[in-house]
């Protein structure tokens, strides 16, 4: 991360300690919803991000921009941008803690433009656990897993239990994904 991340986490934390059933290195992980926008193969302009596990405290996500993720002629959308480093951030959080947790705070530099056409590799890392706060950071790379950073974010998620998302989500669809996937707990 830059030197703006000198006091990241900003509180004491605790080691993040990986599940017990968490992936092993290596994994490829899965779409955890078929309709998200971030990693779902059922949306049209959907982000399509693909994540694997690094080791313990790391996963690598790629996102390839195509031409409907522009804002400038050519160039990504800062907030899809952003929209990628949640999706990725949250797929690390979830899939190596195997807790329900959503994002606090998202922050995002970009450090360089990134093309239409190229693959960005964000290498997703845990931070530290306090409580219920989780703290991750992420380099997004151009083109490989060490070309030039291009965009840096760090972010703040806080765990919640499953009751929040048939509160505030939309519970026949909640139901539906959780016929499909009965072993599936996390990530809703």
């Amino acid at each position: 991360m830059s030197d703006t991340a000198q006091n990241w986490p900003p509180v004491e934390v605790q080691d993040p300690k990986p599940h017990p059933d968490a992936p092993a290195k290596g994994t490829t992980l899965g779409v955890h919803y078929s309709h998200c926008f971030g990693c779902g193969d059922e949306v049209d302009a959907g982000l399509r991000i693909r994540s694997t596990v690094d080791d313990d405290t790391v996963v690598v996500s790629t996102f390839t921009v195509s031409p409907e993720h522009q804002g400038a002629p050519g160039l990504a959308h800062g907030g899809l941008l952003s929209a990628a480093f949640d999706e990725a951030l949250g797929s690390t959080v979830g899939n190596l803690l195997r807790v329900p947790a959503v994002t606090g705070r998202l922050e995002t530099d970009f450090r360089s433009p990134v093309p239409v056409g190229s693959t960005l590799y964000i290498v997703a890392k845990l931070d530290g656990v306090a409580g219920r706060k989780i703290y991750v950071s992420a380099d997004g790379r151009l083109d490989s897993e060490d070309g030039p950073v291009a965009v840096q974010a760090r972010a703040l998620f806080v765990t919640v239990g499953v009751e929040h998302f048939l509160e505030h989500g939309d519970a026949q669809q909640l139901r539906e994904l959780g016929e499909r996937h009965a072993d599936w707990d996390i990530n809703p």
